[in-house]
């Protein structure tokens, strides 16, 4: 199955949650706590009704970016700064688990952490996500359909070659998927095009023409 280069940044909304944690002593600010995404779950239709595509991030897909220098932004928004991971190091920590990657900061003490901590107590946000970059071969894709039924193809995410930030967020859609999608329809030209070996239709209709006139 053909592979569609992908060199570009990729951020995902996954109904992946987020919430305001007690503080481990009274006097240090709250801690804010979630996951970025989940293994084994599902995406949302990223395609059309006709051309269905779906998303799966599989166990140990961040297992090598844990130590990018990473931050924790609000909706993405790289003005809206809550604390950044370099090396393994600094006000945002980040890891797996058997459910996904999670993360975990103090709410800083300026405008936006102050925001944040008041969208979550209202609960006004509870979902967050991730923006990444994956290679070639950290993805599979497959491509199936029954009968008359719509044509599925599936993105296997296996390794990702870079992560970006983790994010709070407003809407758990999975709106921001453009790079995805241009990679969806790379897939398709490519799949559309004929194996070396297999011959074209207009080389069929030339042996089937030669054939009818000096066949016997």
């Amino acid at each position: 199955m053909k592979t569609p280069t992908i060199q570009e940044r990729e951020s995902r909304f996954l109904s992946a949650s987020v919430e305001l944690r007690a503080a481990d002593e009274a006097d240090k600010p709250s801690k804010v706590f979630g996951y970025a995404a989940k293994f084994d779950r599902t995406s949302g239709n990223l395609g059309s009704e006709d051309y269905q595509f779906f998303e799966v991030i599989k166990p140990g897909a961040f297992d090598d970016v844990l130590k990018d220098d990473v931050r924790a932004l609000l909706n993405h928004e790289s003005s809206a700064i809550l604390a950044r991971s370099k090396g393994g190091e600094g006000s945002l920590e980040i890891g797996v688990d058997a459910t996904g990657l999670w993360y975990e900061f103090e709410a800083p003490d300026t405008q936006v952490g102050r925001d944040l901590v008041t969208s979550l107590e209202r609960g006004d946000i509870d979902q967050s996500s991730f923006s990444f970059q994956v290679d070639r071969d950290g993805q599979d894709w497959q491509e199936t359909s029954e009968g008359d039924g719509p044509n599925i193809v599936t993105r296997t995410i296996n390794k990702v070659k870079r992560l970006f930030d983790v994010s709070p967020v407003t809407y758990p859609a999975y709106p921001d998927a453009t790079v995805a999608l241009r990679s969806l329809e790379q897939f398709k030209e490519e799949s559309a095009q004929p194996k070396p070996d297999e011959p074209t239709q207009d080389q069929l209709s030339e042996v089937s023409d030669w054939a009818a006139r000096f066949g016997s």
